[in-house]
């Protein structure tokens, strides 16, 4: 039995995080990749359900000894993926699904041919601005970079599979649902998760 594999990507601020919590209460099995990352906790955030948090110094180490599935640098902190606990979660049945930006995705595009990336737009880059004023974590300047940035992100839209603009949240979160379910009802992912009840059936 093996799973599949997910990037789910948007700008800061478009309501990633908040649609994948969404997605991994509704969906029971779909696993959340936790990355490694150099930068500071934000409040409310925990210890090995939001990101690991570790020194520059331990993240080198870490890609010296091939630890990671993918890394990247994103806004001056560096991110990672642990390149065991994702086979270890596909291997047991379990989806697994990566807030990994695009550069991540490129590189994990490399191993994983198959993996599915779907991109959250936001309505617009004014509400984005709003949200990202709001949610009160960022100073002014660094907002400015965010949405900087996010003109870079989207020029990547077309290296995913799926897009969402994540207008109304209830909505993007069934989207997210339905696309996460098709992929398992694929010819192949069938075959993968049920061979041998399929194979029983279409025996001659």
């Amino acid at each position: 039995m093996s799973g599949n594999l997910f990037i789910v990507w948007a700008p800061s601020g478009a309501g990633k995080s908040s649609l994948i919590a969404a997605l991994l209460e509704k969906d029971l099995n779909v696993r959340q990749s936790v990355s490694f990352t150099t930068r500071a906790p934000r409040e409310g955030e925990v210890e090995g359900k939001h990101y690991h948090f570790v020194t520059h110094e331990v993240f080198q180490r870490m890609i010296a000894s091939g630890d990671f599935l993918e890394h990247a640098e994103v806004y001056g902190n560096f991110y990672g993926t642990s390149k065991k606990w994702i086979d270890h979660a596909m291997q047991n049945g379990f989806d697994v699904v990566m807030a990994i930006d695009w550069q991540g995705a490129q590189q994990i595009h490399k191993i994983f041919p198959d993996i599915v990336g779907v991109f959250i737009l936001p309505p617009s880059l004014e509400l984005l601005r709003q949200r990202l004023t709001a949610r009160g974590q960022d100073s002014a300047d660094v907002i400015e970079r965010r949405l900087a940035s996010a003109h870079e992100d989207m020029s990547h839209l077309g290296e995913f599979d799926y897009v969402i603009i994540n207008q109304v949240f209830a909505d993007a979160v069934s989207d997210l649902l339905a696309i996460f379910r098709s992929q398992r009802l694929k010819r192949e992912a069938q075959f993968k998760r049920n061979n041998d009840t399929i194979s029983k059936l279409i025996k001659r």
